[in-house]
């Protein structure tokens, strides 16, 4: 059975950082691609940062240059360094992962199967 369980959110202020955690059991992230997700209330959920089996990483404008998404095959854990911290960055961040997405469709939340449970982002002004 395949699990991914976040972990880091937390509330910060305006220009702060964080870093998520992603651990999966099921499955070995040296051979999935792996994304990170996020929905604020209102909002269709939003794919921020991937990486597939190559290392090949992928970033939506609105992150670029402030998230970083890396991953440890030893300990089968994905990573989300945020900096630089905004107001709008203010969501529930999830993990998906799924088998041989293509880089043009790494932040499609439809490729992926597997979701973790989320963890909450909240930055104050």
């Amino acid at each position: 059975q395949v699990q991914l369980v976040e972990s880091g959110g937390g509330s910060v202020q305006s220009g702060g950082s964080l870093r998520l955690s992603c651990v999966a059991s099921g499955i070995g992230f040296s051979n999935y691609c792996t994304g990170w997700f996020r929905q604020a209330p209102g909002k269709e959920r939003e794919g921020v940062a991937a990486i597939d089996a190559d290392g090949y990483t992928s970033y939506s404008d609105s992150v670029k240059g402030r998230f970083t998404i890396s991953q440890d095959n030893n300990k089968n854990t994905v990573y989300l360094d945020m900096n630089d911290l905004k107001p709008e960055d203010t969501a529930m961040y999830f993990c998906a992962a799924d088998w041989a997405i293509g880089w043009l469709r790494l932040l499609r939340a439809s490729e992926y199967n597997y979701w973790g449970q989320g963890t909450q982002v909240t930055v104050s002004s």
